[in-house]
């Protein structure tokens, strides 16, 4: 496979502002390639965890155990989770060693290999629930428990620039989903998805 001159370079997972890596990777475009397979979508939907003083995040009061341990790594690597013991869920390590930042993909937009993706969901890609939420994110593309600290800047799982851009007006921020546990934390406006797209998990208002 040859390198695409899109792949998104390593430093940028080094920003230490979780918050503004998660508004950014809207319109970002994450692929894999599986048994020589690649799928992408467009990330239309994400949340921001804010390492060691977050109380959503896994990480938070330094919390260190085996699944927890790949939050720690340097940014550009991906942190993949099984949640409720059904859903893989797929997020991206950022800022520097020790700063145990993520962003949660909540939601794509099928772009290529949407047939595979058909296939994985057994739903049909005009669909939202293909690929709204991050179980069903993951699982379009194919993304397990193996994929668990993965390079993002190898041959099997990579973000892509293609230029899509989002104005401040067609994004919309509000409250994570499904962190009640964690207090005041669970009012903070980290979750961010554009607007109207039908490939956004529910609640798709704010």
């Amino acid at each position: 496979m040859t390198e695409s001159p899109n792949k998104i370079p390593f430093s940028y997972y080094l920003n230490s502002d979780v918050i503004f890596l998660a508004k950014d990777l809207l319109g970002k475009v994450l692929c894999t390639q599986i048994d020589g397979e690649i799928t992408t979508g467009i990330i239309v939907e994400t949340e921001a965890y804010f390492g060691i003083q977050d109380k959503a995040s896994h990480a938070y009061g330094g919390r260190r155990t085996d699944r927890t341990e790949t939050l720690y790594s340097q940014g550009g690597v991906s942190y993949v989770y099984l949640c409720y013991g059904i859903h893989h869920l797929f997020n991206i390590v950022s800022s520097v060693e020790g700063e145990p930042h993520a962003v949660l993909i909540r939601a794509i937009e099928p772009l290529t290999g949407k047939d595979i993706m058909e296939t994985r969901r057994n739903i049909p890609a005009s669909k939202g629930a293909i690929s709204a939420g991050p179980g069903s994110a993951a699982k379009a593309l194919g993304i397990d428990r193996s994929f668990n600290k993965k390079d993002l800047g190898g041959e099997e799982i990579w973000l892509e620039d293609h230029g899509i851009r989002y104005t401040e007006d067609q994004i919309a921020a509000s409250p994570r989903v499904g962190v009640a546990y964690a207090q005041e934390d669970a009012l903070l406006p980290w979750r961010f998805f554009i607007k109207g797209n039908k490939y956004v998990s529910k609640p798709n208002k704010v």
